[in-house]
């Protein structure tokens, strides 16, 4: 896969865009009449969390990806504030899978983020796009290490039903991606006009052409809001520091 011209783009406008387009039905049924970016969290929506990191982070134009409700979010943003930073907002007729969204913005000049819109997190975007730069990489998911207990013995055994090991309640360990991508503007040429993808799907191809798929691990806070524990879990974390998400002076 063709990485000419990236140092000569670094200088460019940073553009994110953020994939809200999904239908949240596993914190059904709140998101029957409430898309999942707009899920509060203490006195504001998640949505609005993001997109004050992503301008704290410097970025200088963001694009939304919308389906499920897109109208909702919409129209949340464009009466609740300037952020200071042109909005973009496009609409998928049909569900596109978590990535194929991103054939259908205006191709970013450099190397972009890409990041789910219903997330709560500490990571740093500049240290994302540095690592993801730094080991030369077409696409760079963020990752957290997950640790998960089994409250059952788990059993291992060959073909011929032989025990070769039994782990009573093991702790297994896991890097999860966290939804947050860097990605170079090229990757958004590898999806066909109107073609359903995910993430996966997406990063294999890119592999097939020989380009590079960075894994950074983020070590800080991360919780995906698309459970409802995890949902009220985010909610009590932001209620109780929200300057750990947005800043001292509330995002600007």
């Amino acid at each position: 896969m063709p990485t000419r011209d990236r140092s000569e783009r670094r200088d460019a406008p940073l553009h994110a865009v953020i994939m809200a387009g999904g239908r949240g039905s596993r914190l059904a049924p709140y998101t029957t009449v409430l898309p999942k970016p707009l899920m509060p969290l203490s006195d504001r929506p998640i949505l609005d969390v993001l997109l004050r990191q992503l301008v704290r982070a410097g970025v200088e134009q963001i694009s939304i990806s919308v389906g499920h409700l897109g109208g909702l979010i919409e129209a949340w943003v464009r009466h609740e504030r300037d952020y200071g930073v042109p909005i973009r907002f496009v609409y998928e007729d049909e569900p596109l899978g978590t990535a194929g969204a991103l054939r259908n913005i205006e191709r970013p000049p450099s190397t972009f983020l890409a990041l789910n819109g219903d997330i709560l997190m500490t990571l740093s975007f500049a240290d994302l796009l540095a690592f993801s730069r730094r080991v030369g990489a077409s696409a760079t998911l963020a990752v957290q290490r997950r640790d998960v207990g089994v409250d059952y013995g788990v059993v291992h055994f060959d073909e011929d039903g032989h025990l070769t090991g039994l782990d009573e309640k093991p702790h297994l360990h896991f890097h999860c991606s966290m939804g947050v991508y860097a990605l170079e503007p090229e990757v958004c040429a590898m999806i066909g006009d109107g073609e359903k993808i995910d993430f996966p799907d997406l990063f294999a191809r890119i592999s097939a052409e020989h380009g590079v798929v960075g894994v950074y691990q983020h070590e800080g806070y991360w919780r995906d809001i698309g459970n409802r524990d995890d949902y009220e879990a985010a909610i009590s974390d932001f209620a109780a520091d929200p300057a750990r998400f947005i800043g001292a002076d509330g995002g600007g």
